[in-house]
C-alpha cells in the first residue's frame, strides 16, 4: 500500500520555497507610506486639511486603512484629528521650529559626518543622482516647486542612508515628519530662493565633502544647508508666536 500520509512526495512545497518569503504589508501600512512621504517632503503645507474620505478616495481604498494610517500618524504628533473629524498637518509655532532645527542640526550634522566616512561608491552614484534633480529644478526657467521639494528630500536622505545606521536613519525620519510640512514656506512659497537661495552650493559642499571623506567639511555644508533655510522660513512671519 502506498503511503499517501507524506507530503514530501509532492514537488509544491520544493517550488514554493523557491519563490522565497513575499513581503506582507497592509493596506494601511501602504497608506501610512504613503502619507509620511507626503510629510516628509513639503507636499504637505502646515494647516492643510483633508478628510478621511478623500484620501480613501483619492488612494482607491476602503475609509478602514486610511483610519488606521492616520491614526499612527495622530499618535506621534505627526497629523491632527479636528472637532469636525477633519485631519489637518498641524500648525507650527516658531519656538517648536527652532526647537525642531536645533535637535535637526545635532542629529543630521552627525550623519553627515557618518555619511562622509561610511558612504560606498554606490551611495555616492545615489547621492549625485539627486543632486542632479535638484539642480535640474534650480536651473530651469520653470522650476517646479513640487519636484524641487522632493529632490531636497530625497538628496539628504541618501546622504542619510550612507550611514548605514538604520536607527539613526529611522530619528531623522521622524523629525522630517514633523519639519517636512514647514518647508512649504521655502522653496514652495518663494521658488525664486532655487536660484537665489544658498541651497544648490551647500548641497554641492556636502557631496563633495561627503565623496572625499571630510567630516568635518560633511557636517559644515549639511549645517549651513539647515540653518539657511531655517532663516528664510522665519522672516517669512508664517510661524506662530
Amino acid at each position: 500500500m502506498s503511503n499517501l500520509s507524506s507530503p514530501r512526495t509532492s514537488e509544491t512545497p520544493l517550488a514554493i520555497a523557491q519563490i522565497g518569503r513575499l513581503e506582507r504589508i497592509t493596506l494601511g501600512e501602504r497608506v501610512h507610506a504613503e502619507l509620511r512621504e507626503l510629510l516628509m517632503s513639503g507636499e504637505l503645507a502646515p494647516g492643510q486639511k483633508m478628510s478621511l474620505r478623500s484620501v480613501a478616495e483619492t488612494l482607491g481604498v476602503s475609509m478602514m486603512p486610511v483610519r488606521e494610517a492616520v491614526a499612527r500618524l495622530v499618535a506621534d504628533q505627526s497629523l491632527e484629528v479636528l472637532p469636525n473629524r477633519a485631519v489637518r498637518v498641524p500648525l507650527m509655532t516658531l519656538s517648536r521650529f527652532r526647537e525642531l532645527t536645533a535637535v535637526r542640526l545635532a542629529v543630521e550634522g552627525f550623519a553627515a559626518e557618518e555619511a562622509a566616512r561610511r558612504r560606498t561608491s554606490q551611495d555616492m552614484a545615489e547621492i549625485k543622482r539627486f543632486e542632479e534633480a535638484f539642480l535640474s529644478e534650480a536651473r530651469s526657467p520653470n522650476p517646479q516647486a513640487d519636484q524641487a521639494v522632493r529632490a531636497n528630500k530625497e538628496l539628504h536622505f541618501a546622504v542619510y542612508r550612507a550611514t548605514s545606521l538604520s536607527t539613526l536613519v529611522g530619528i531623522i525620519e521622524g523629525l522630517w515628519l514633523k519639519i517636512g510640512p514647514v518647508l512649504n514656506f521655502d522653496l514652495k512659497i518663494s521658488p525664486e530662493r532655487l536660484r537665489t537661495g544658498g541651497a544648490p552650493e551647500h548641497h554641492r559642499k556636502l557631496v563633495a565633502a561627503v565623496e572625499a571623506g571630510n567630516e568635518a567639511a560633511a557636517r559644515n555644508a549639511l549645517v549651513n544647508d539647515i540653518t539657511g533655510a531655517a532663516s528664510f522660513i522665519e522672516s517669512t512671519g508664517r510661524l506662530l508666536d
